[in-house]
This record gives C-alpha cells, sequence and structure tokens, in this order.
C-alpha cells in the first residue's frame, strides 16, 4: 500500500467485544493505522482491538459523539481519515478497489453506501435493509471535524471547498437489528442525548427528526409524528425545504397506522418537492392500493420501476423500485382482471429478488 494514500480508521467504543473482530477484520490491508477512542469498557474490546495493531486511547465519556470522535482525530496521521463503528464492515470485494480511487480523486470527502439492515438478529436477510450514502471517508490535516452531539456527520471549515464524491465501496452496518438495539438500549440512551441536544435554543431541526425516528423504532407512532410534523415547520420556519427524509418518515408513520385519509391526497405535494424519490412514489402507490384506486395505485408501482433504487440522494427501501415494486403491479393487475400481466409481473418480481 506504499504506493497509495495512507489510511487511518477512527473509531469510538465501548463493550463492543462481540462485534469489533469483524470490523477490524474487514479493513485489514487497506488501512495503515487504527485509533480506537474507548469510552469506559469492562469487556474485551481494549485487548481484541490491541491484537488487531490499533492504539487504543481511553477517554471520559461526556455524552458528546463528536467531541469522542474529534479526540481521535488529534492521534491520526494517515492521509485520509475512514470511520466505522464496531458494528459495521466494509465490503469483502468492493473495498479492494479503494485505495486507488483515493489515487484519483480530488474529492476532499466521499461518501460510502451504507447498507442498514432491519429484522430481529443475524444472519440478515440481504433483501431486508435501507440504502443511503453517507460522508465516511475525508482528507486529514483540513480541519474537517465531527459536529452534533449525537448522529454526528463531518463539517469541513468554510474556507474549504466542500467537494464530495460517491464511491461504490459499501458498508455494512447490522446495528438496527432488533437484538443488537436491545442489548445496547440504543433507544433510550439516543433519546436522552437528543433531549439534551433539543433543549438548546440553536439547535437544529434534524434533532426533533432523529426523535421522531427513535419514536418511530419503538411503536409510539404518535409522539413520532409530533415531532417528525414540528420538524418539518421548523426548517420551513428557517426558509429551508424540510429534507426527503422527514417526508419519508412522516408517511410511513401514517401507513403504519392505517391512518390512508391523513396520508392521500397530501403524499402529492411531498412527490412535488420530491419527484425522483422512488420510496415516496412506492407509498403513494400502496395507499392508493389500500383505497382500492388500483388504476392509480398501478401508475406510481410503474413509475417505481421506471425510477430504480439507485438515486444516491436517498434513503432508499431496498425492493421499492424493484421486487416489491413488482409485486404490488402485479396485485394491481389481477383486481384489474389483468391476471396473464399479472402472472408476467410475479415473474419479474421473482427474478429481481438477490
Amino acid at each position: 500500500m506504499s504506493d497509495f494514500p495512507s489510511i487511518t480508521l477512527c473509531m469510538i467504543v465501548k463493550n463492543e467485544a462481540r462485534m469489533i473482530d469483524r470490523c477490524l477484520n474487514s479493513v485489514h490491508g487497506i488501512v495503515n493505522e487504527i485509533i480506537i477512542v474507548d469510552t469506559g469498557s469492562t469487556d474485551s474490546t481494549f485487548e481484541i482491538a490491541e491484537n488487531h495493531g490499533a492504539r487504543v486511547y481511553p477517554y471520559k465519556w461526556n455524552n458528546n459523539f463528536s467531541e469522542a470522535r474529534n479526540y481521535g482525530l488529534s492521534y491520526a496521521t494517515g492521509d485520509w481519515i475512514l470511520w466505522l463503528d464496531a458494528d459495521e464492515e466494509l465490503d469483502e470485494t468492493e473495498k479492494i478497489s479503494l485505495p486507488k480511487i483515493l489515487s484519483n480523486t480530488k474529492a476532499n470527502i466521499l461518501a460510502l453506501p451504507v447498507l442498514n439492515y432491519h429484522g430481529q438478529a443475524e444472519p440478515v436477510d440481504k433483501n431486508n435493509l435501507f440504502l443511503i450514502y453517507q460522508p465516511r471517508l475525508f482528507r486529514n490535516y483540513l480541519s474537517i471535524k465531527f459536529i452534533n452531539r449525537i448522529h454526528e456527520t463531518v463539517l469541513p471549515p468554510e474556507t474549504l471547498e466542500h467537494l464530495t464524491e460517491n464511491i461504490a465501496v459499501s458498508i455494512h452496518h447490522y446495528g438496527y437489528l432488533k437484538q443488537i438495539t436491545e442489548a445496547k438500549q440504543k433507544g433510550s440512551r439516543n433519546l436522552q442525548l437528543l433531549e439534551q441536544e433539543v433543549s438548546e435554543p440553536s439547535h437544529s431541526p434534524w434533532i426533533e427528526y432523529h426523535i421522531a425516528s427513535e419514536h418511530y423504532r419503538n411503536n409510539k407512532y404518535e409522539k413520532a409524528f409530533m415531532y417528525v410534523n414540528q420538524a418539518i415547520v421548523a426548517f420551513i420556519q428557517k426558509g429551508l425545504m424540510p429534507p426527503s427524509l422527514l417526508y419519508k418518515l412522516k408517511y410511513a408513520i401514517l401507513i403504519e397506522t392505517n391512518s390512508l385519509d391523513g396520508a392521500w391526497p397530501s403524499i402529492d405535494k411531498a412527490i412535488l418537492l420530491y419527484p425522483d424519490y422512488v420510496d415516496l412514489h412506492f407509498y403513494k402507490g400502496y395507499i392508493l392500493y389500500e383505497k382500492k384506486e388500483y388504476i392509480g395505485s398501478l401508475e406510481s408501482f410503474e413509475k417505481c420501476l421506471e425510477l430504480g433504487e439507485n438515486n444516491t440522494k436517498y434513503l432508499i427501501l431496498k425492493g421499492v423500485g424493484t421486487f416489491k415494486a413488482w409485486h404490488y403491479k402485479g396485485l394491481c393487475l389481477e383486481r384489474l382482471g389483468r391476471t396473464e400481466e399479472a402472472q408476467k409481473a410475479y415473474e419479474f418480481e421473482g427474478n429481481s429478488l438477490h
């Protein structure tokens, strides 16, 4: 790797003995340095990390993920910083291209596709995931730092050209599996930190969104709906268009609670804002299907198939532009008495499953 830019992996951990070995194995031969900030492990995390050649720095946890990550950055000597969590791993085949990508890119920040698996436990269903691109690699020594107490992200200084490039090196994330979230009590920890953040007058409307997401994952739909609407209003009051994630969550809540009259026809307003967001078209198709408006529903699912699910701007549920859309297209065609076309749709559904 000496001919390529060097990479430092930076992580913050606590009691990750069950997960960290897989994570560190996934970067073997790719990173030149591993910096781990340990916020109080009492298991064998420290020893496992050192066995991988990591330099481990104890850190007193102060309820701020960004400050802990920035502490780790202060020890990094690589040309590039890669940041991962212990419940993640780099894709085994795609990671091989990473050194060459770093040699050729002019970007300062690289966004990688993060495959967020959901369900009960491992082994995961590779069709049961949400995909979103996140900034996970950035050049060192450019004063790029982490911001936000929780749900941290990187922020370059105002003087630096914010040039970001998407690259096809996937990160597999297992942290949303129910078994893991319950074991770590992630929900209660996240809500505690978010409530600290939301009490600050200058907080970002993203905080209300993240609170809504936590309540949604805990099936507290009334609270989730209240907070996502507060987030939408707060963005508008700041003169900003509410991000697509807010509308995705809002209509997911309405569908989950079978509030179809609340979802239709207002979802069309969200689609006007984000006409290329396949998940919103899928939600519209589902709403119309449940309302027995099969022609309109069919049109929505055909739009989903036209859009596909490779748009790097959005959080996308796998299948809404492929097998799930084909399935509902088949159901619509059946209801419309077009049985031969329905059968072909089901065949396409089967072929698109992988």
